[in-house]
Order: structure tokens, then sequence, then C-alpha cells
């Protein structure tokens, strides 16, 4: 096994339109850690998703949909409280730009307080990590959020990853609404010592650092290299003033000092959710292809833009023959 991962993947409702006036859904289903192991397999990775779904319908769609992308979810497991799988629901709405120009925007609604995928056990995701030891953990900061089980199963794979040799790498991902930048601090702060991959954005660093830690990002990068992280990865934005998908690029600072940069792709960004998740992808997919840093940012960078190029949060994802489309001619399909 290439990748091993775990966290909550829910049911997904976007609406077209504000909610309150009715309209249509589209269903899918969305998670940054099942995001991550989609993009993987689409670019011929083995990964295996062991989190847990309710004994429901929408945990069946979360199941099927992953197991056919070729993700192994052998491992996943069904809440048997009677649990029911998260939810998510994203609508439209409008909003003013600073021209004073009607423009819709996306909000979200969580509903996943006391969900199957809060409630994963630590021995399943044991179960599941040792049937098939992998060459890299990847977690998120979104799993120790949700509940102190799920915190625990999350501890445990750091400590499996240790005894098994597996690299770990740590994507920030910090959500304000499932626990405070304070909460959120003391566990990733406790954690940083046995990561060797570090993804975050510009200001999620500093929750990886003791208080008080310079603002400078490439300061904090170097800061945390220095506590022992084997590589910093600054993931671009969004967008940026033009709309397009990672206006500054990305940039790896290395256990030797060293700095990469890896330049934006200039490709409209429709909707950034799941484009992080994808860059994730990337990166680990040229890492375990044997790619320098520059050679992983580079792949990296282009799967968040593919990602950030059509609604959705792993539909944009791409596969490894659609990876060299914004080299080619126009008119050129992947084979």
């Amino acid at each position: 096994m290439s990748v091993f991962t775990f966290g909550e993947t829910v049911l997904a409702l976007r609406g077209s339109g504000p909610l309150r006036l009715g309209g249509t859904l589209e269903v899918s289903v969305a998670g940054a850690e099942s995001n991550v192991a989609v993009g993987l397999a689409r670019l011929g990775h083995e990964v295996r998703w062991a989190g847990a779904v309710g004994d429901d319908e929408a945990g069946e769609l979360v199941l099927r949909t992953l197991r056919a992308e070729g993700v192994d979810v052998s491992g996943a497991s069904r809440d048997d409280g009677g649990a029911p799988t998260g939810l998510t629901l994203t609508a439209a709405g409008p909003t003013l730009t600073a021209a004073g120009l009607p423009e819709q925007t996306r909000g979200g609604h969580y509903y996943r307080a006391g969900s199957a995928g809060s409630r994963l056990k630590a021995c399943a995701v044991e179960r599941a990590f040792t049937a098939a030891p992998p060459r890299i953990l990847y977690l998120t900061g979104i799993t120790p959020a949700l509940s102190r089980t799920a915190r625990s199963a999350a501890t445990l794979a750091l400590r499996l990853a240790a005894e098994h040799s597996a690299l770990v790498c740590l994507d920030v991902n910090h959500r304000a609404r499932l626990w405070g930048a304070e909460e959120a601090a003391s566990v990733l702060r406790e954690w940083a010592p046995s990561v060797d991959v570090l993804i975050a954005t510009q200001d999620e660093l500093a929750l990886c650092l003791p208080a008080g830690a310079a603002d400078d990002p490439g300061v904090r990068a170097k800061e945390l290299v220095r506590l022992g992280i084997g590589e910093v990865v600054v993931e671009p934005g969004a967008d940026g003033a033009d709309g397009a998908y990672g206006s500054y690029g990305a940039t790896a600072y290395g256990e030797d000092g060293a700095l990469v940069h890896a330049p934006a792709r200039p490709v409209r960004a429709v909707d950034p959710a799941g484009a992080g998740d994808a860059f994730a992808a990337g990166y680990l997919s040229a890492l375990l292809d044997g790619l320098d840093t520059a050679g992983r940012l580079d792949r990296a960078v282009a799967a968040g833009a593919f990602a950030a190029a059509p609604r959705g949060d792993r539909e944009g994802a791409p596969t490894r023959s659609e990876l060299g489309l914004p080299a080619a001619p126009a008119g050129a399909v992947p084979h």
C-alpha cells in the first residue's frame, strides 16, 4: 500500500441558489482525506481509506463512490450504534463585489455533530493500518477536531507510522468551525516532531509553532524545519485578485535550508473547494514517483489547478494522462 489515510467523508449537497427559495440540490460525497485518496488513485497509486460511515444510504454512497474511484475501502467501518453519515450543505447566495456589482458566492453548513465519522475508533484504524502497512500516512488537522475518539485514532496512527517506518504527511487544513486556533495549535504542536512533510497555507504555519513565532511565512517555515519537520510545503491560495488558482504559486522549505518555488497555473478558479486536496495528492504522487522537490511542487500546483477549474470537491482531480494537458496545443485531449 502506497498511502494510508482516514477521516470523515460526508454526503455533500450543493444548491444552485439560496436554499430558502427552494430549487434543486446536487448530491455528491466530500472529505479532505478521501479527496486526496481519489486524487492519488487517479494518478495510479494504491491508497487505502479507513474512515467510518453510517449504516445508511449515504454511507453506502460514500463507499460505492470511493470504490469506483479505485480507492481501497476494505478498512472502512460502518457505525453499529445508529450514528448517521455526516452532511454538508452548500448553497449559493448573492453578494456584492468591490465595484458594487452582484455576484454569486457559496456558503456552507455542517451537519456533522455525532456523525459516524466523528465516532471513528482507534482499533479500526489500527486494524486497517497493520493489514497493509503503507509507505506514507496522510493525516489532516480535520480528523482530530471531530471528537476525542477521532483524535485518539489519529494519535495512534502516528505511533503506528513510527513503528512501521512510514513517512508522515500532515496537512493542517484548519477548520475554525470544528475547533478554535488555540485547541488546534495544542494538538498540532505536539504532533509536529513526528511529521516528515507538513502542508499548510501561510496562515496555518503558526498553528504548528510555539506562541509568539514570527509573522513572516518564510521564517515560520524555516523554524518548523529546525524543529525537525523534514519538509514544509506552503500551498497556494485558492484565488487571487484575478481569480486564478494559486496566484502566488507554492513554496517548499527543506532540511538543507533550500527554498524551492513553483509558479501558479493561470486557470480560472470556478470552485476552489478540493483544490488543496488535489494539491496534496499531486505532491504525494510525485514523492512516490521519486521526483525532486521542484517536480513535486509542479505536479501539486498542476493538480490543484485542475481541481479548481470545475465545480465540486474531487470532480476535477486529474488523471496521470491529463497532467500534461496545460502544455499541450489547444484542442488536445488525453489518451
